[in-house]
């Protein structure tokens, strides 16, 4: 599945929540085997992201994967920039969404490809700092400082 929204919970234990569909067969399959992984694309991943957020029943077959060594899932070696094998400890539903809690087992940098956003419905690679920007925060998109760095 392709989720656009993956929340850091907690630095120790590192954790990260994501949201999925409550009838999701990926939901399932995560919650049988107590562990998922977060495959963080890189700005060439593009395809990836679309075809995993189709449902395309054959997906796997279309991009090259590996098993992780945690246990976590799968890794997209070819579209992926840094991937996260995490242990479920908790879900919640909410509406229709299982909110999934994972603890971050492992963490591979798969590629220095700078990584995909996506926002606003639209696809941008992670821009290049620019020289003495490194310290600077962009405003929001509608020219507010971001709340808490003015």
């Amino acid at each position: 599945m392709t989720c656009s929204a993956v929340c850091s919970v907690s630095v120790d234990p590192p954790t990260l929540l994501v949201g999925i569909r409550a009838a999701s067969p990926t939901l399932a399959a995560a919650v049988d085997s107590g562990h998922f992984a977060v495959n963080l694309l890189h700005a060439q991943g593009r395809e990836c992201a679309e075809l995993f957020a189709s449902g395309a029943p054959h997906r796997f077959g279309a991009v090259s994967w590996r098993r992780s060594e945690s246990g976590g899932g799968p890794h997209l070696v070819d579209a992926a920039h840094t991937v996260a094998d995490c242990r479920i400890v908790q879900t919640v539903l909410v509406g229709g969404q299982q909110i999934v809690f994972g603890e971050v087992l492992r963490i591979s940098e798969l590629s220095a490809i700078e990584p995909l956003l996506y926002g606003f419905r639209r696809y941008a690679a992670w821009p290049e700092p620019s020289a003495g920007a490194s310290e600077a925060i962009p405003p929001t998109p509608d020219g507010r400082p971001v709340p808490g760095t003015s």
